[in-house]
């Protein structure tokens, strides 16, 4: 008969290899949140916020290992090792941590030749012409002379058939895009997500020029996932692109996703409960309207 004490210590045992059976199985997702402006609209470009809102949803998947580096680039770079996929949630335009140094820039293309997933949000897609290479090789496109940003309604509603676009519910939002970006020749690699623009609104109509969202395939391998829309942090409030977001940096680590899409529940408390406490801008003074001239 075994006794309790052996019983227990093989329970211990048990236990102790399923976990580490776990933990060398996990996905590990690295999420990199931007810098954010201390003296702002609450809500408005929280890049931490989001990131820590993302690591909770992800975490809603079996499996996933999702850590957060909120400094903008980690100080040691050992947080990317393993990882299946990485997310940039930052400013653009040369304000990226990831292209503020030969170094920064060399481990991310190592990243890219790894083949580990590169999900760029919001400004994120923006590289300079400096860069421009690297994000038509990191995200499978650039952001030139000609493309533009701005704010405006749009409604989507309309999704082609993708693992990204799996269990996604139609939204509408005014939210602050970037479009007009330039592509592979021919899309080669490319499957346009979501569109969006001031004159077709949401609608595909807009054509390549209103992408907003896309998936991309890389040559070399590996997966890349860019959305431009997130301006604010009340747009996780939009279920819809809640699940395609989440979608999106799941199918870029690899994973399959299920035809319900993956689990990302979040009411506005949960979303809420995530936002960067700011200093509140001073309030715009109108100027004082020009005295009348005195008529003598």
């Amino acid at each position: 008969m075994i006794s309790r004490s052996r019983f227990l210590l093989s329970l211990t045992v048990s236990a102790l290899c399923t976990a580490s059976s776990w933990a060398a199985d996990s996905i590990k997702i690295v999420l990199v949140a931007g810098k954010v402006k201390e003296v702002d609209k609450v809500g408005h470009h929280d890049y931490l916020g989001g990131c820590r809102l993302m690591q909770a949803m992800l975490k809603q998947t079996p499996g996933v290992d999702a850590v957060l580096v909120n400094e903008e680039w980690p100080a040691d770079e050992k947080v990317f090792e393993g990882a299946a996929a990485v997310v940039f949630y930052t400013d653009g335009g040369g304000k990226q941590a990831y292209l503020a140094s030969p170094e920064h820039v060399a481990t991310v293309q190592k990243m890219a030749d790894g083949k580990v997933g590169l999900v760029n949000l919001h400004q994120a897609v923006e590289f300079t012409p400096a860069f421009a290479q690297q994000s038509m090789n990191w995200i499978g496109a650039a952001y030139n002379g000609l493309s533009s940003r701005g704010h405006w309604d749009s409604v989507h509603d309309t999704f082609p058939k993708h693992a990204i676009t799996s269990g996604v519910t139609p939204w509408k939002i005014n939210d602050g895009w970037l479009n007009h970006l330039q592509f592979p020749a021919e899309m080669k690699g490319i499957t346009p997500l979501v569109w969006s623009g001031k004159e077709k609104l949401g609608s595909p109509e807009g054509g390549d020029k209103d992408i907003v969202g896309w998936a991309y395939e890389r040559p070399s391998g590996g997966r890349s996932f860019s959305f431009s829309g997130l301006d604010a942090h009340g747009a996780w409030e939009q279920a819809g692109m809640r699940q395609l977001v989440i979608n999106g940096m799941l199918w870029s680590a690899g994973m399959e996703i299920p035809a319900a899409g993956a689990n990302c529940e979040a009411d506005k408390a949960l979303i809420d409960s995530f936002l960067t406490p700011r200093v509140a801008p001073p309030k715009k003074v109108k100027p004082e309207a020009a005295a009348a001239p005195v008529v003598k």
